[in-house]
């Protein structure tokens, strides 16, 4: 498969990475504290990675808050491996050594990324830490603990105002002014700025590109409740960049010189209108997809295509993975007899839960309603209707509206199997 030229990994100095910059630069300045608090994908993680390649050495040093892991030790191996220090040793020693390798390296701010995931344990080895490089270095810290969140909602607030001495250090430690920062995302003329750019960006492969002029309609789009809930009237710049290079690429592969309107609005209406929307891959899968096709293309330069669609998805039947296992066939039934007869056990409360009755059989896929009778269900012969499935080997397999018998083990997952 060739690989998109449209997908390289670019940085791009928006509105708000120089926002949010000013802020991990005033940190840094100033040696304060900080929790900022951005969209998920409006570019924090981005702008950071910039940030460090300006800096040089180590005076900032950057790491990501340890997932599912809310022992200290796992956010102080990141700073270690941050600063390019080997893991030996056992974590009792190499812990007071921590500020001790931070003040060496001349380290001036620490930034945590995600930080919405951090643990007390972590949020009190940070405490720890930049206490000792106070007292035994002189040798203050900056820190910003860099989380995502929607609306007014402000991580680790709920910890940090707890009444322990311990967490009203911590907060006393917060910058007296701007102790919780929101960074907002992108208004409509900041993405035109965005999309100027990104003309002088794609120039090279779509030579009379023009994006300015679906300014409008793009930040139109991407404010949409599905892609903003909280009807901030901002553009992030994940959501900006899914759809302009989507059209992009569909707009390169037909050959044309300049982005295609009819591209844009399918991929606005991919990310908005199909925003939760279940895609079923079959066939050869997507490594060998070939672009929309020209009869859809034509279907939009109409004008009518786009709602024709939608409708046309709307419409279909909901499509279970037992049907498309079996090749859903639309061929008639006949009437004959299955041999299958056996007593299959199960978890009892498992299928009174799950709010089903009806049991396929793994011979040939026929239905039948059953109640169990103490933990088993007991088939007996029955007809069936001649299909093209494929045999199946001996399981339970639980199913959105029914329960699959294939054998004589049970395989239960929680909610619907799609």
């Amino acid at each position: 498969m060739t690989h998109s030229p449209f997908r390289k990994d670019i940085f791009i100095e928006t509105a708000f990475a120089r926002r949010f910059q000013a802020m991990l630069h005033s940190a840094l300045d100033n040696r304060s504290w900080h929790v900022i608090v951005a969209d998920p994908g409006a570019g924090k993680t981005m702008s950071i990675r910039d940030l460090l390649k300006t800096a040089g050495g180590r005076s900032v040093l950057a790491v990501v808050a340890p997932k599912n892991n809310e022992d200290e030790q796992t956010l102080g191996d990141q700073f270690f491996t941050a600063l390019g220090l080997p893991l030996r040793g056992h974590w009792r020693t190499r812990k007071p050594k921590l500020m001790g390798h931070l003040h060496q390296y001349g380290t001036e701010c620490l930034i945590v990324d995600d930080a919405h995931d951090l643990s007390m344990p972590h949020l009190m080895l940070l405490k720890e830490v930049t206490d000792q490089g106070r007292l035994s270095y002189d040798h203050p810290l900056g820190l910003c603990l860099v989380a995502a969140g929607r609306g007014n909602t402000i991580p680790l607030k709920v910890t940090l105002d707890q009444p322990e001495p311990t967490w009203l250090q911590w907060r006393r430690r917060l910058d007296s002014l701007q102790p919780f920062c929101r960074i907002a995302s992108h208004t409509s003329e900041e993405v035109r700025d965005i999309l100027a750019t990104l003309e002088q960006v794609y120039q090279p492969l779509l030579p009379q590109l023009n994006l300015r002029q679906w300014t409008s309609s793009i930040y139109a789009w991407l404010t949409q409740p599905a892609l903003d809930p909280t009807h901030s009237g901002r553009v992030t710049m994940d959501n900006l960049m899914k759809l302009v290079i989507a059209a992009l690429e569909w707009s390169y592969e037909a050959k044309a010189t300049d982005v295609q309107a009819k591209w844009l609005e399918r991929a606005a209406e991919l990310l908005v209108l199909r925003h939760d929307t279940l895609r079923i891959i079959d066939g050869a899968g997507p490594n060998v997809e070939a672009p929309p096709s020209e009869s859809t293309g034509q279907g939009n330069e109409s004008g009518a295509e786009p709602a024709q669609e939608v409708a046309q998805v709307r419409e279909k039947p909901n499509v279970t993975e037992t049907n498309v296992l079996a090749g859903d066939s639309a061929r008639p039934a006949k009437a004959i007899k299955c041999t299958f007869c056996e007593v299959v056990p199960i978890d009892l409360q498992a299928f009174q839960e799950s709010g089903t009755r009806l049991v396929e059989c793994p011979n040939c896929g026929a239905t039948r309603t059953l109640e169990p009778h103490r933990g088993v269900l007991r088939f007996k012969s029955h007809d069936r209707r001649k299909t093209d499935a494929p045999v199946v080997s001996k399981r339970w397999a639980r199913r959105e509206t029914t329960w699959k018998v294939v054998g004589g083990e049970e395989n239960h997952q929680g909610g619907s199997t799609m």
